[in-house]
């Protein structure tokens, strides 16, 4: 778990490598001033309150060891600076010292703490960027399997989630361990025998926290998800406010999101519980330490033969209480790392997801329209064992209109996907001017086409943003020119601020009308060469589906168009109509010829006339 934590770390660490670098060396810097400040003091004490009535020569390096030879020099030159100057003198300059320790260390101990700061908010905001960009990169069907608020959720609380787990531990896990290597080192320097004792333990201490640890990861994978639940409970609550409302369905909704809520609540109450339990298991842990300490220390010093006095046992008693804040805390860091990898295995989903839409290794460029486009034996599904498409042939030829009619699910929004690639086909192949289209940049294909749906996709901007929106250096003047072809610039003229007016949003402070005539011009603006208009006027009252009609009509002059339609009066003027019926072409023709052949689009015209 910890090492996945610290491979997470490392995927996103390379910009960061700098402030990583100064953590470690102010931490390293810390923890020897902690350790050795302690070191001063305790043999300066024994000589002023004569704790030990031993004298001191000078010895060189050949007369011991090292540690044999700093240890008996350090003694000898503290003797002689009491014998000198005097006990009150030494014990002042002692605290001075003592206190500019202190102040050296707590300044590193701040400085690698703001040296972690920027590496632990850029890595977080390096990964919101990283989902932004690929939730903009997954083709469609991603979204048709995922809730919207499930999605949502992982970018959001999942992330927080992630930067919470991270604010917590990544110094806990840096620091921590550095005070633990410095902290045994000075502990093996003093007995190695007792050290050794004291590691007996350790290997209990780390199986408890595995345990917790494990029950923290799978309980934090289900709070996540139940907050996805929640969220996308609130966002169809939102969406469809005015069916709720309509259908006296308040109280079932009510009892829904209560449902899910209370199933929330109890997934978090058990994983902090789980949590909670973490500290006093590590404070209990520790106390055994320090028992069996004083058991093992106690057997050293009374025993024959000691090699350790009680001065030393004492120091040592002083590190190893210090040791163990940085392994409670290194406890608390690795109980928060499985919540973090929780919340980061629900992010990965979405990094980690695969694009079936990909850029062609060698394209094909594909600077402008010349001639049409041919779909050949096209098939398509979106599971397989469940055709939508089957055997597709249709040519649409340059500054040609063609109509898509037909029973509701019977492939027409799905053939016309095909054709930005919004979907890949699953056979067959689609050309534009010859080149097949899984050749060619999928930004060179899609600056050919403009899209004008059935519903309106608006943001929550001004007019002006909306209309130019993918669309760069466009001036004012051909702005206003494309308002005034898809009959909006009287509109927007009069709104309060005109074409900086918010229009709030999804543009809810438009009638429909008005939000498809907006999204005319901002395809207007576009000036592509293939249009595809997806039922552009089918959610129309009649004044404003002639007054959309007409600027649809300006819209596609010297344009490739093809059009998807309910309504048959709009389309009757194609130069063809191609009926589908479960994924297939069945009739094709102009409208007076596929009424002569009295077949399934008479009987679709006879329906709507009655």
């Amino acid at each position: 778990m910890l090492k996945e934590f610290l491979l997470l770390i490392k995927r996103f660490l390379s910009p960061y490598k700098k402030y990583l670098a100064s953590n470690l060396l102010l931490n390293f810097l810390a923890q020897i001033l902690n350790v050795f400040s302690f070191a001063l003091l305790i043999p300066i004490l024994q000589i002023l309150f004569k704790v030990t009535e031993s004298t001191y020569t000078y010895m060189t390096w050949a007369d011991g060891s090292a540690v044999d030879v700093i240890k008996n020099n350090f003694y000898y030159y503290m003797t002689s600076f009491i014998d000198s100057k005097g006990e009150l003198w030494v014990l002042v300059m002692s605290g001075v010292i003592l206190a500019v320790m202190t102040l050296l260390k707590t300044a590193c101990y701040f400085g690698s703490a703001a040296t972690l700061i920027p590496l632990r908010t850029g890595v977080v905001r390096d990964i919101r960027i990283q989902v932004y960009n690929k939730v903009l990169k997954l083709p469609l069907s991603f979204f048709t399997n995922e809730r919207k608020g499930d999605v949502i959720a992982r970018m959001s609380s999942d992330v927080g989630g992630l930067e919470n787990a991270m604010t917590h531990s990544l110094e806990m896990l840096i620091k921590n361990p550095i005070a633990i290597i410095v902290t045994l080192v000075a502990l093996f320097a003093i007995s190695w025998k007792l050290t050794l004792f004291v590691f007996l333990v350790m290997p209990v201490m780390a199986w408890v926290m595995g345990i917790i640890s494990r029950n923290l990861k799978r309980g934090s994978k289900e709070v996540q998800g139940f907050w996805g639940m929640l969220i996308a409970q609130l966002d169809e609550t939102l969406g469809g406010l005015r069916i709720i409302k309509a259908f006296i369905a308040e109280d079932k909704m009510k009892k829904r999101f209560a449902d899910v809520n209370n199933t929330y609540r109890k997934a978090v109450m058990k994983m902090s519980i789980r949590q909670s339990c973490a500290h006093p298991a590590s404070e209990f842990m520790g106390t055994c330490i320090i028992v069996i300490v004083l058991w093992g220390g106690g057997y050293f010093i009374l025993g024959d033969g000691s090699s350790i006095d009680a001065s030393s046992f004492i120091y040592y008693l002083v590190l190893l209480y210090n040791i163990l804040n940085p392994i409670k805390d290194l406890s608390k860091a690795y109980y928060n790392v499985p919540v973090g990898m929780g919340c980061w295995e629900r992010v990965n989903k979405i990094l980690s997801a695969e694009n079936p839409i990909k850029e062609p290794a060698v394209p094909t460029p594909l600077p402008s329209f010349e001639q049409g486009i041919e779909f050949k034996n096209v098939d398509f599904h979106y599971i397989p064992g469940n055709p939508v498409l089957r055997g597709i042939n249709l040519t649409v030829e340059k500054g040609k209109t063609i109509a898509l009619v037909g029973q509701s699910g019977s492939g027409k929004s799905t053939l016309v996907d095909l054709v930005p690639r919004f979907h890949d086909v699953v056979g067959g192949v689609i050309t534009i001017d010859g080149k097949d289209i899984r050749e060619v940049p999928i930004k060179d294909l899609r600056s050919l086409i403009g899209n004008v749906n059935q519903e309106a996709i608006l943001f929550n901007d001004t007019f002006y943003n909306n209309i130019t929106f993918g669309v760069d250096n466009a001036t004012k003047e051909q702005v206003i020119e494309a308002a005034k072809i898809a009959n909006a610039h009287d509109f927007i003229m009069e709104s309060e601020n005109g074409y900086d007016t918010m229009i709030g949003d999804r543009g809810c402070r438009l009638s429909g009308g008005q939000r498809q005539r907006i999204s005319i011009a901002r395809a207007i603006l576009k000036n592509p060469p293939i249009l595809i208009l997806d039922e552009a006027t089918s959610a129309l009252d009649t004044e404003s589906e002639r007054l959309v009609q007409e600027a649809l009509e300006r819209l596609m002059k010297s344009r490739t168009t093809i059009a998807i339609a309910h309504r048959l009066s709009t389309i009757k003027n194609s130069d063809e109509i191609c009926v589908m019926y479960e994924g297939e072409i069945v009739e094709r023709g102009t409208h007076e010829a596929l009424l002569a052949k009295g077949g399934y689009y008479k009987r679709l015209n006879d329906m709507q006339s009655l």
